[in-house]
């Protein structure tokens, strides 16, 4: 999504020019995570919706980021089975992710070259490539 300074009006607009009805609780959840332009978890979402006095579930914050993913709004990236993070980034890029700490922060794609890919199985297209090294600090 190109830059620019989200606010509730114009994510209402985001989400109608997505086909998502604007719902108060959908505008909360996407200034939650457009506003920040962070990697987020569903909790961590859900936390900053409800600061604001919401009363939004656990279940509506899991429905609408999978509404959001159906409608290419976030990625889901996926660091182990138990650490999903949300992503506004939709560009192609892939992510440094820090054992240490649970950071999640960008590498652009035009720094990382794959090469030798497998051939696909037949019938398939290549979707994309989703890149995540792991790094931590290096030991004392």
């Amino acid at each position: 999504m190109p830059e620019m300074k989200f606010t509730r009006d114009n994510l209402a607009e985001v989400l109608r020019n997505r086909g998502i009805n604007p719902t108060h609780q959908r505008i909360e959840i996407a200034y939650a995570i457009f506003s920040r332009c962070e990697h987020s978890s569903a909790d961590q979402i859900l936390a900053l919706v409800n600061d604001r006095a919401s009363e939004t579930s656990k279940a509506t914050v899991y429905n609408t980021l999978n509404l959001f993913l159906e409608k290419k709004l976030i990625r889901e990236v996926i660091v182990d089975p138990s650490k999903v993070f949300y992503d506004p980034n939709t560009d192609p890029h892939h992510h440094f992710y820090n054992t240490d700490t649970g950071e999640l922060t960008d590498i652009d794609a035009r720094d990382i070259r794959v090469t030798g890919l497998p051939p696909l199985p037949h019938g398939m297209a290549t979707e994309g490539v989703d890149i995540i090294v792991r790094i931590r600090s290096k030991a004392a």
